[in-house]
């Protein structure tokens, strides 16, 4: 890809909504060419990347997420911290997507039975074996919003989007705009 972007001198890049647009190193090579990325900063991607991290900044800004963890260390805290969540709850990677390394536990018996083969397929998978925990909400819908920013402060949004149809918690029909998202709330938000 680089090879194609030199040969025909592009000046500025969209790197899609897969792995490129979550590639740290591509980013990064882009930024230092002085071609424009038009996606995350390198920065953002390091601070977003790994799903703790953006657990704990939406915590320190004020936003509403789920109770939860931060990484655990052991069955142990994950047990004691289960028992003040809830169950059920989601064991989770911090690394990686496609649902792979996120186990539903609805006691402590299944809790500790997945435990020690999470922490080792996200080690597997994602060189990183760091997991935490969520409340899980069993029919939640999955509705993300796009926005673009100009890389000066300013940004806009440029839609929602309800990703709720998924197998194995991959997303196979993303439906925009949203539906049944109450125009009170979408004018909310713009």
């Amino acid at each position: 890809m680089i090879g194609i972007i030199k040969e025909h001198r592009i000046d500025a890049v969209h790197p899609g909504y897969g792995l490129l647009s979550e590639n740290t190193a591509f980013a990064s090579t882009l930024e230092e060419m002085g071609i424009v990325f038009l996606g995350p900063t390198p920065r953002q991607i390091d601070l977003f990347g790994l799903k703790h991290k953006a657990r704990e900044i939406a915590l320190k800004s004020g936003l509403p997420v789920l109770e939860g963890t931060a990484i655990l260390s052991s069955v142990d805290e994950a047990m004691e911290a289960a028992s003040q969540i809830g169950y059920p709850v989601i064991l989770k990677s911090t690394g990686g997507g496609g649902g792979i390394g996120m186990q539903i536990c609805s006691s402590s018996r299944e809790l500790s039975a997945v435990y020690d083969s999470t922490v080792s397929l996200a080690q597997k998978n994602f060189s990183n074996g760091g997991v935490f925990l969520e409340k899980y909400i069993a029919k939640a819908r999955h509705v993300e919003v796009q926005i673009f920013g100009d890389g000066k402060g300013g940004g806009m949004i440029l839609g929602d989007r309800d990703c709720s149809i998924q197998r194995r918690s991959q997303k196979i029909i993303e439906e925009t705009p949203a539906p049944d998202i109450p125009a009170h709330i979408r004018k909310k938000t713009s």
